[in-house]
């Protein structure tokens, strides 16, 4: 018999499908960011609020799977009263939650932005996430269609407050209601259509990604990708679907030829036009045409025109924002104007292929979510940036990533006694408390070399070295170890090295702080000349 105990087994460390670690580049690099979008939400006077990652599910609106553990989609667990709570989808169905139970204490309209991780119980494959970070704008409580403009407005100055120029961005705009219209005269109006109608605006939705051909397939049998997964189409006969194509199609011409204005001969048969504004005028036209049976329909045609004309009256033309009935947005709650932010430069995809980056954010008209806690009409807009998604559209334009972070300066320990490490201490603190990077070096190897490595592979700036002997006299030495890298590729002989006593300085302990500046000033003047600036 074997007495011999079993080893436990080592625990696996790995990172759940669909989640990543974020690196302090990383992280920085969205600061970065979301620091240059708040500044443009404050500037509309929008203030941030904050509501927590998880909600009672039946809080997260009707687009969630009606099912007895609600989990396709979300992630789900019960709490101790055996109520189903879920991580959030979006930071939008928990703003409503949040000013209908706080309705009576807020302003109306309520004008606030939040950023914060979302979750998606769904299958995770390449630049596709289970969480991810969102940044948010809404306006609750106003009606018109001027807070629906005022978004986009705002999500064009952010584009460009990003460094993004005019032309490598443009903020599409449509309105559900057009699209209801359209539904509306193919056989697809009313509650017991609810379900056929998003089914059919989500595989619209994909026309970018998929193409005509892929939209027609999940319109009407379904579609199998290439990984042979197979998506459930809508059922539409071929009448329906070519009409819903043609209509689209039609639209998608005529807002093209706002890119090639002045124009002799218009993009649609019968009518003559000349100039943007009269391209414009005839989209309308069509549009009212093909929904004369269709007061939804018309309403909306009527709400495009009106944020068109607001958006032109301040200045933003269609190279900033313009008319796209093909934008869809794939959740259940928008109820009127929809828009998408888009990034029109192209980038390499996996496959090696030049593609238009696409969409980096979206939102839209959400009139029936606060609505739901109520039992009154509550209006609302807002727009949604995706942060992990815009992140690498800037570094992809060398717009983000730029903000130099200097290594802290690493204190070396000579001496463990309990004074001397007092000392180096007090050197550390000193440095923090006039605002500079520093640590003491935390390592047990007492090999003063390794303490040199260890600063090194911090890329530090400089080493801070006080031994028995410069104590003695109130000195400490400074190790620019930027400059001794460099140094140390021109001089071979050793002796020279010893005669150079290369990037080293002494200095009273009264001028450490003084010292310190100096020379990580001569480091950054290095930097910039080397970079060209």
């Amino acid at each position: 018999m074997n007495d011999k105990k079993k080893k436990p087994q080592k625990l696996r460390a790995r990172l759940p499908r669909g989640f990543v670690d974020r690196s302090a580049a990383d992280i920085r690099a969205v600061d970065e960011m979301t620091a240059k979008i708040r500044e443009v939400y404050e500037r509309y006077g929008f203030d941030p609020v904050e509501t927590p990652l998880f909600e009672y599910t039946d809080a997260l609106g009707k687009f969630l799977p009606d099912s007895d553990r609600p989990n396709e989609g979300v992630f789900s667990l019960q709490d101790d009263d055996e109520q189903w709570m879920s991580a959030r989808y979006d930071l939008t169905a928990p703003l409503a939650r949040h000013v209908a139970e706080n309705f009576n204490d807020i302003q109306l309209p309520y004008r606030t932005y939040r950023a914060g991780y979302v979750f998606r119980n769904e299958k995770p494959g390449p630049g596709r996430f289970r969480q991810f970070m969102q940044f948010d704008a809404d306006t609750v409580g106003a009606a018109g269609v001027q807070a629906d403009a005022e978004m986009c407005m705002m999500m064009a100055d952010t584009m460009e407050a990003l460094g993004i120029a005019r032309g490598d961005y443009v903020i599409r705009v449509n309105n559900r209601k057009v699209l209801d219209g359209v539904l509306e005269a193919i056989g697809l109006g009313g509650d017991d259509n609810a379900g056929a109608r998003l089914t059919v605006l989500r595989a619209i939705d994909k026309l970018d990604k998929f193409g005509p051909e892929g939209v027609k397939l999940l319109l009407g049998p379904g579609r199998k990708d290439e990984s042979g997964d197979f998506t459930k189409g809508a059922g539409l006969n071929e009448a329906q679907i070519a009409r819903l194509l043609d209509f689209v199609s039609l639209l998608q011409t005529a807002e093209a030829a706002l890119d090639s204005h002045p124009l002799t001969q218009s993009p649609m048969p019968g009518i003559s036009i000349d100039g943007p504004k009269a391209i414009r005028g005839a989209i309308f036209d069509t549009l009212h045409n093909n929904f004369k049976d269709s007061p939804t329909g018309v309403e909306g045609v009527f709400e495009l025109k009106q944020i068109w004309q607001l958006v032109e009256a301040a200045g933003y033309g269609p190279d900033r924002i313009k008319i796209d009935p093909s934008v869809v947005r794939g959740l259940e709650y928008y109820t009127g104007p929809v828009f998408e932010a888009e990034l029109q430069f192209a980038v390499t995809n996996e496959k090696g292929e030049k593609v238009v980056f696409g969409s980096v954010g979206g939102g839209g008209r959400y009139d029936g979510l606060v609505s739901r806690f109520m039992g009154q009409p509550v209006p609302a807009t807002g727009f949604s940036i995706g942060v992990s998604r815009l992140m690498t559209a800037l570094k992809n334009l060398g717009k983000l990533g730029t903000e130099e972070v200097v290594a802290p300066v690493v204190v070396c320990v000579m001496d463990r006694d309990i004074e001397s490490l007092g000392k180096y201490q007090h050197f550390t603190q000193t440095l923090r408390h006039h605002g500079i990077r520093a640590e003491m070096y935390q390592g047990n190897k007492k090999n003063f070399g390794d303490q040199l490595k260890y600063a090194d592979r911090r890329n530090a700036p400089l080493a801070i070295i006080q031994g028995g002997d410069e104590r003695a006299h109130g000195l400490v030495q400074i190790k620019d170890l930027i400059e001794g890298k460099r140094l140390s590729g021109e001089i071979e002989d050793n002796a020279a090295w010893r005669e150079a006593r290369v990037a080293q300085v002494s200095v009273p302990e009264a001028e450490l702080v003084e010292k310190v500046r100096e020379m990580l000033a001569a480091q950054a003047e290095d930097r910039a000349q080397t970079r060209g600036l």
